[in-house]
This record gives C-alpha cells, sequence and structure tokens, in this order.
C-alpha cells in the first residue's frame, strides 16, 4: 500500500514540475504560445506564476518568475517525498542541493526524452505541421543546432539527435 501512494505521490509531483519546467522553457526556446500545448502549460502553471511576476518582472528572456516557482514546486516535490519516504523532514541545506541535482537529472531526461520524440517524429511524419512537432522543434533545436554545424549529414542522415543524447548521458553520468 506505502508503495502505491508513493508511486502515485511522486508521479503528481513529477508531472508538476515538468510542467513548471515547461513554463521556464517556452520563452528560452522562444515557443510560440499560441500553440495549444503551450496554452495548456501556461494556463496549469499561471496560478502560481503570475503572482510571482508582479515582483519579479523577466530579465530579457529569462523569465524570473517561472524559474522561482519550478525551483519552489522542485524543492516542495523533494521535501514531501523524502518525508514520505523517511517520515521527518530533510535539514534545509541538504534539500536546496538534492532539490537542485534531482532538477538537473529531471531536465536533462526531459531533454532526452523530447530529443527521442523529435527524432522519431522526423522519421515518421517529416515536414508535417503539428502543435507537438511545433514545440518539439522550439525544444530541441537549441541543442540540435550546434551540433549539425559541427557534424555532416551522411547519406541524408542527421546524427546530431544521436550525438546530443550521448552527451546529455555522459553528463548524466558526471551527475550521478
Amino acid at each position: 500500500m506505502k508503495n502505491a501512494l508513493d508511486f502515485i505521490v511522486d508521479s503528481v509531483l513529477s508531472l508538476a514540475v515538468y510542467a513548471f519546467l515547461l513554463r521556464f522553457l517556452l520563452p528560452l526556446a522562444r515557443a510560440d504560445f499560441r500553440n495549444p500545448i503551450s496554452q495548456a502549460i501556461l494556463s496549469l502553471t499561471s496560478w502560481f506564476v503570475l503572482p510571482l511576476r508582479r515582483i519579479l518582472p523577466p530579465i530579457g528572456r529569462l523569465d524570473t518568475a517561472s524559474l522561482v516557482a519550478l525551483l519552489a514546486v522542485q524543492l516542495a516535490a523533494t521535501l514531501i517525498m523524502f518525508r514520505l519516504r523517511a517520515g521527518v523532514l530533510m535539514p534545509v541545506v541538504p534539500l536546496v542541493l538534492n532539490g537542485m541535482i534531482a532538477l538537473v537529472v529531471m531536465t536533462i531526461w526531459f531533454y532526452i526524452v523530447l530529443i527521442i520524440l523529435f527524432a522519431l517524429l522526423s522519421f515518421v511524419a517529416p515536414r508535417t505541421y503539428s502543435p507537438v512537432v511545433d514545440l518539439l522543434t522550439s525544444l530541441c533545436e537549441p541543442l540540435l543546432r550546434p551540433l549539425r554545424s559541427i557534424l555532416p549529414a551522411v547519406g541524408g542522415l542527421d546524427f546530431s539527435p544521436l550525438v546530443a543524447i550521448i552527451v546529455l548521458r555522459a553528463l548524466l553520468f558526471l551527475i550521478g
């Protein structure tokens, strides 16, 4: 019973962190905010970000309110999961350290999954418009474009997603 509760709480908290992560990444990637997926993310996270925006204005493309909301949700998720698993509250310094490491790891895994989806969709439905492809393109291109300038296409195949995934996995090994 406890494992099921742990799984459910962890899943809900992870989804919340991913929603706020997307909210933070959308302006950085210059994603189209009229995209239905972007609209859904904005409406899911506005309850927390908009009040913060009154005190934390954006700095260029960096949405400081979204960043603070992302960090707060991640720290709350780390605290809740530690309390659920260990039965005690985590001290502040380990909480912040574990929360930041977990956020970096989640972001790397998030990008690995995005790049895999982006590569698969480029094989299955090349040059097709959909809101998912548009959002994936916005989020993946900033990582893949520099690799494409270094790596030539071999026989019409773009190996930049593969190289990006290898680099991201290496980062995970360095962190872990």
